[in-house]
């Protein structure tokens, strides 16, 4: 199987601009993002910006191209035992990592190894911790993983961009944790330095295995949290590329003739989570009036500027096996007659929280709550910092005393499959804090579904499974479904090969500049 790097490359950075420069200086790139990195250390990040800046030195054995679609990278092909327990997976050779030392089985040996182990305390323990039982060195370029129970997502959950190859002779060298701080792959570039609030700079390998590749010397990485300031490095060309670009400042940048506005499709859905173990929410006629509540057109006009659509299904367009079931309609009336038939004619007060503290997330809840008044829900708002949202909604342990009521999030299905899309957030099983079901849903028809979708290597079997899981979730209305909003982002005509892809993570191997 040819596998072309740039989708794992994809996966890697998140914003970047190339200098236009003369023909003897360096080329040196300018990315400029919205905010700080939490790591490099991909197996321990939970956003997206993070693990697309580490794909600039680290690959993975799978990636995906810039349409999303699945890749082999580091891995030539694999092979799956009848079972579905044994995966067999075939390396690439003449691959070396930064410091030298080849790459061979015991990196994915090393690798897996390391997320499965609790002891290290990653965050994407999550992701592997209940299908791995075991991963081997069968010879040099030979990997054995072996599963608890087969798990037919398995080589989509590998080509996520947290699954990435680290030297296994700096994992020795520098231990499980301070390897966030010498990060050692076999990706385009080698780390250079990172001021956490300031720049992340990474520069060529000359032994990357992709030859050509690179095709610019450097790359620096600058958060610049304020939309004002972002936009204002691409008019004077001080950043060449950015991502996201702010919804409001969009037809400034547009109307530059030096740079280009690019709209992209995602699979990043937007919802409005809403607690189904605490009243009212346990009440689905209640959870439907909300759903019926909200205009999700004037939401995509008002908060997005036009540049989102409505939600037509608990899973986006563009994820495999996503079913179309929507949109929601926008029904006052219907809205008021539910929240009476539940026993609230009157409605009732409670807290809307947002996951993000960004203006659009101001003006979505906004929106959100002028909408619910009119079905005489009264909401206070609650904007979270990154440090209120993991303390009380993703760490919290104890379900019954969740303080989480109606939620405003979002989800990117970073395996490009309906597993990812769906188990994480509506499974009864991944409740915080082992996963993302904020509305604490539960439905065993839904789990079953999910579950023997897990176990079937059967498509057409899979595709009914997960049509009625989702059919389900849908009608049990455990969240109102909001819109998929578009990826827009800005980069300098001379800029070229780096495109932002459905997941909002970033495709960049080709990058380029004149």
């Amino acid at each position: 199987m040819k596998s072309p790097l740039r989708s794992l490359v994809t996966a890697a950075l998140g914003v970047f601009s190339l200098v236009a420069a003369p023909a003897f200086a360096a080329k040196d790139v300018v990315f400029a993002v919205a905010s700080t990195f939490t790591t490099t250390d991909p197996y321990d990040a939970n956003d997206t910006l993070s693990q697309a800046m580490a794909k600039s030195f680290y690959e993975g054995l799978f990636g995906f191209d810039k349409d999303m679609k699945m890749i082999p990278v580091l891995a030539e092909g694999y092979e799956v035992s009848k079972d579905g327990l044994v995966y067999t997976i075939k390396l690439k050779k003449g691959i070396k990592f930064h410091d030298g030392t080849d790459f061979k089985a015991d990196a994915v040996k090393a690798n897996l190894d390391r997320v499965t182990n609790p002891e290290n305390k990653l965050k994407r323990y999550g992701l592997y911790n209940n299908n791995i039982a075991k991963t081997e060195a069968v010879d040099d370029y030979t990997a054995r993983i072996t599963l608890k129970t087969p798990f037919s997502p398995f080589i989509a959950q590998l080509a996520h961009p947290s699954t990435v190859m680290i030297s296994p002779a700096a994992l020795k060298q520098w231990g499980s944790k301070d390897i966030a701080f010498h990060p050692v792959g076999t990706g385009p570039f080698k780390f250079v330095e990172w001021k956490a609030t300031d720049y992340l700079k990474v520069a060529r390998f000359d032994g990357y295995w992709r030859k050509g590749y690179p095709k610019v010397d450097t790359i620096t990485w600058k958060p610049v949290v304020d939309n004002n300031s972002r936009a204002a490095l691409m008019q004077t060309g001080e950043a060449h590329f950015t991502y996201p670009v702010p919804y409001e400042v969009a037809d400034v940048l547009k109307a530059k003739p030096d740079l280009e506005l690019v709209a992209a499709p995602s699979i990043v859905l937007r919802y409005l989570s809403m607690n189904t173990q605490q009243k009212p929410f346990d009440n689905p006629k209640v959870r439907q009036a909300i759903a019926y509540a909200i205009n999700k057109d004037a939401l995509a006009k008002v908060a997005f500027n036009g540049y989102a659509t409505p939600a037509e299904g608990v899973a986006p367009q563009g994820v495999e096996y996503a079913v179309k079931i929507g949109p929601w309609p926008y029904d006052v009336a219907k809205a008021k007659q539910l929240i009476a038939e539940a026993g609230y004619p009157n409605g009732f007060e409670t807290e809307l929280w947002s996951a993000y503290n960004h203006t659009t997330a101001q003006k979505i809840t906004q929106f959100i709550q002028q909408q619910l008044q009119q079905i005489g829900i009264r909401t206070k708002i609650t904007l979270l910092e990154a440090g209120q949202r993991i303390e009380r909604v993703d760490t919290w342990q104890d379900p019954a005393t969740a303080p989480v009521r109606l939620y405003y999030v979002g989800w990117s299905t970073s395996t490009g499959e309906a597993d990812w899309a769906l188990r994480p957030l509506l499974y009864g099983e991944s409740w915080p804090p082992k996963l993302s079901n904020t509305a604490y849903y539960k439905n065993p028809k839904f789990d079953a579904d999910i579950k023997n979708a897990q176990l079937t290597t059967d498509s057409a079997e899979k595709a009914k499974l997960y049509k009625d899981a989702q059919e389900t979730a849908w009608n049990d209305a455990p969240w109102a479904p909001l819109v998929v909003e578009k990826l827009l982002s800005a980069h300098n005509k001379k800029l070229s090969g780096v495109y932002v892809i459905p997941d909002a993570s970033f495709n960049f191997t080709e990058v380029d500049i004149k």
